[in-house]
């Protein structure tokens, strides 16, 4: 399947989808024509840093995760988790992501990459579900699948689901575009939140950010580095309320 590594190709497949406006679907059109297109951050997808009782980590998800619109993969959100996590914890970890993809998209990926035991997982997907026009029931159904496979394949013991950013202020998308995906981005969250609740396996890091404009990258769609730091930081104090026992005493296999 083929990903470009700005997620703007989707906006074009759900737009029609839901019989949007001429003025919408032009948006669109724009939007894929002139946002820049960001590299995934360089550096380390793996390493063991800190002291301390062994935490076993596992990152994955789309663009975000990869570390788009971060100058490095120290100063995006693995790198900045790591950071976090050293001073209580020996870190073992590993960072899976790709830009462009949707959760089946990610279960596939995965299903490619030798299994382990992890401690913790933290999941970083849906963006490129909302605007390639996932309905909700099929996302949650993808989440399901998704973590089955934590589970099985990686010996997964706590997930962390990390809530979609606030899209509706994305400056990459011109009105009433923005508002439209903005719109879909929470009701994707507020699914989540009811997800979770139901499946009894995983808990969602909601994040509060503020407005402030470098807290987008460039091209007005991924995380700024002050947001890689600050979703890191709330990412970490959800890892740090797990359950005692959270971390272990083996790496993974």
């Amino acid at each position: 399947m083929d990903h470009e590594p700005t997620p703007m190709k989707g906006l074009l497949s759900w737009l029609p989808a839901l019989a949007l406006s001429p003025l919408l679907f032009a948006q669109g059109v724009y939007v894929r024509r002139v946002t820049p297109r960001l590299p995934e951050a360089p550096g380390d997808r793996s390493g063991v840093s800190g002291g301390g009782p062994a935490l076993n980590l596992l990152i994955l998800g789309d663009s975000a995760a990869a570390g788009v619109g971060a100058a490095s993969q120290a100063s995006a959100l693995a790198g900045r988790l790591v950071e976090e996590l050293m001073p209580d914890f020996k870190v073992n970890w590993q960072l899976h992501a790709e830009s462009g993809v949707t959760t089946r998209d990610l279960i596939g990926r995965l299903e490619g990459v030798a299994g382990g035991r992890f401690d913790v997982a933290i999941v970083s997907i849906g963006v490129n579900d909302v605007i390639t026009g996932r309905r909700t029931r099929q996302w949650t159904a993808a989440l399901a699948s998704l973590l089955d496979l934590l589970e099985s394949r990686f010996g997964v013991r706590h997930i962390l689901l990390s809530a979609l950013p606030p899209m509706h202020r994305f400056t990459a998308l011109p009105q009433p575009l923005r508002w439209c995906v903005g719109l879909r981005a929470r009701r994707f969250n507020d699914e989540l939140l009811r997800f979770a609740s139901r499946d009894g396996r995983c808990a969602v890091v909601s994040l509060d950010y503020p407005r402030d404009p470098s807290y987008l990258a460039p091209d007005g769609f991924h995380p700024g580095e002050p947001a890689y730091r600050h979703w890191a930081a709330a990412v970490a104090a959800s890892v740090r309320q797990l359950p005692s026992g959270a971390a272990s005493e083996d790496l993974p296999a």
